[in-house]
């Protein structure tokens, strides 16, 4: 999901944010993440199939929220108990 995130970062859309910022980002988020190991793969976004690492990873994590910008994600509403939000519904929430 790293790599993923750095391709992401690396695209047209964010192209005022430098690769040495970048880089910087990713060690920061890296030594404060908790690395979990997906045992179980869903394939619950035919649409895109990347996307389905996503899913297993939150389901491995069990975490409360994904966060996402991806409309395959955002169609979803809820994975397994897992409320998929936009940025501003999650600043709302905090």
């Amino acid at each position: 999901m790293l790599a993923e995130l750095a391709d992401v970062l690396s695209r047209e859309k964010f192209k005022e944010v430098e690769k040495p910022q970048v880089d910087s980002f990713l060690w920061i988020l890296s030594s404060r993440v908790v690395l979990v190991t997906v045992k179980q793969s869903f394939e619950a976004v035919p649409e895109d199939p990347d996307d389905n690492i996503i899913l297993s990873t939150a389901h491995e994590g069990r975490v409360s929220y994904i966060v996402s910008g991806d409309r395959h994600l955002l169609n979803l509403k809820r994975f397994d108990g897992i409320r998929i939000i936009t940025v501003d519904e999650m600043l709302q929430i905090m």
